[in-house]
């Protein structure tokens, strides 16, 4: 599966959890492609629930969003979303605008709690720099 979501916002997100340590290419590949996998699987649900509306277009509500939040707030850019958003859809679904966004801010909230438990990782490990190994490792301890 190719990562649709480009790493450089990613690496943002992990950034700013960071304070003084460094981010490492591979920990934002690594945590782009799980932020990547969470947000299909989202979708996934979110197109049941749209399924047993009688609906082919995803809503923020199908994410459990009632309130979205300002697309300009958010560091994810919005149209790689939409694509991850359809990766394991069917083609005949379209995704509000709202619900992209929504799938943004769910995907960011889920890359910044990612991101905080990899920079205590790197720190406990006693290492100045976040590597893809921490957000391996959140992984394996809880997922």
């Amino acid at each position: 599966m190719s990562v649709e979501l480009p790493f450089a916002p990613v690496d943002a997100i992990i950034r700013r959890n960071a304070e003084s340590l460094r981010v490492s290419a591979d920990a934002a590949e690594e945590l782009a492609r799980r932020v990547q996998r969470r947000g299909a699987a989202l979708a996934v649900e979110a197109a049941e629930t749209a399924t047993k509306d009688g609906r082919k277009t995803l809503m923020a509500s199908d994410f459990g969003v009632h309130q979205v939040v300002d697309r300009e707030s958010l560091e994810l850019p919005v149209a790689p979303v939409d694509r991850i958003a359809r990766l394991n859809i069917d083609d005949s679904y379209r995704v509000s605008m709202d619900a992209r966004i929504a799938l943004a801010d769910i995907l960011e909230d889920y890359a910044d709690n990612v991101a905080a438990a990899a920079v205590k990782l790197a720190r406990h490990a006693d290492r100045r720099t976040v590597q893809a190994n921490d957000i391996e490792m959140y992984f394996a301890l809880f997922e």
